[in-house]
């Protein structure tokens, strides 16, 4: 079989059969527009694994045995997102300054509990973990905080977990969290462990509800630009999953720039200066 003699290009009818079995497994969506995107992501697989066409890919994907390996192995692949810590400010000023007070001011039991769902690297778990411990300062020692990050990227989790960063991921954070909870060595700062006890991190799938049921009991859901891999139904499930994962009085944060317009009638919305955010009430 020769080399092929100029770049692959996945035809119309395979992106349609990759796409829908890349949804069935994920939930995660490429429209036609995003064609070039899936078979960028694609072709660095068939890289690696030695295949020459994108037809071999999409056997292996169908019917291997191994297929569930090379799944998370793409996945990997397909959720590369930008991310870093204290992404969007005004959002972590609403919620350090508002309503983290607000949520542990009308706590009886001093448990708290928040959901980052499509947390990546960890840099929005371990932000959130700093932020309760500026807030509760000494306090902390009485209260049970759970920050639970989930990613269907294994690769993500693993970073996530080591808990190691380079200086840019850190631009938006203040120099003086940095000081106070990071140790640098050379260019890596590594999380303190004070920060890294709250936040524990699973591989979950969030369209697949199965998955998502479990999760309950949370005052807060962070999902930020995450919606944008979903197609509309997708979005709708993993919506109703934070709404019935929440508590009454508990909120859902989404990227600035996202909406639950034509999602959810769930929540009622709540403004701020620059923010928008979505409570359950009850």
């Amino acid at each position: 079989m020769g080399g092929p003699s100029q770049r692959l290009q996945l035809s119309d009818e395979l992106f349609i059969q990759l796409r829908d079995l890349i949804y069935e497994r994920s939930g995660i969506f490429f429209n036609t527009s995003k064609k070039y995107l899936l078979e960028s992501r694609v072709e660095n697989r068939l890289k690696a694994l030695g295949l020459e066409k994108f037809e071999d890919y999409y056997y292996l994907l169908k019917y291997s045995p191994d297929s569930g390996k090379e799944f998370r192995a793409l996945f990997d692949e397909i959720t590369i997102n930008e991310t870093s810590f204290y992404r969007n400010p005004p959002q972590m000023e609403v919620f350090q300054g508002y309503l983290l007070p607000e949520v542990l001011k009308a706590k009886k039991i001093k448990n708290l509990k928040l959901w980052s769902a499509g947390c990546s690297t960890g840099e929005e778990p371990y932000t959130l973990a700093i932020l309760i411990l500026e807030v509760l300062g000494p306090r902390i020692s009485q209260w049970f905080v759970d920050i639970l990050g989930v990613d269907i990227s294994r690769a993500a989790l693993e970073k996530a977990m080591k808990g190691e960063y380079g200086e840019y991921t850190l631009r938006n954070m203040p120099p003086e969290l940095i000081q106070k909870y990071f140790v640098r060595e050379g260019p890596i700062y590594k999380i303190k462990d004070e920060v890294k006890k709250l936040v524990r991190f699973e591989m979950t799938n969030l369209s697949d509800r199965a998955q998502t049921s479990r999760i309950r009991g949370m005052d807060f859901v962070f999902c930020r630009n995450v919606l944008i891999y979903f197609d509309i139904e997708a979005r709708k499930r993993v919506v109703a999953s934070f709404y019935e994962s929440l508590n009454p009085g508990g909120y859902l944060f989404i990227g600035h720039s996202e909406s639950l317009h034509g999602i959810s009638r769930a929540f009622k919305l709540i403004h701020f200066p620059k923010v928008i955010v979505y409570k359950k009430e009850g």
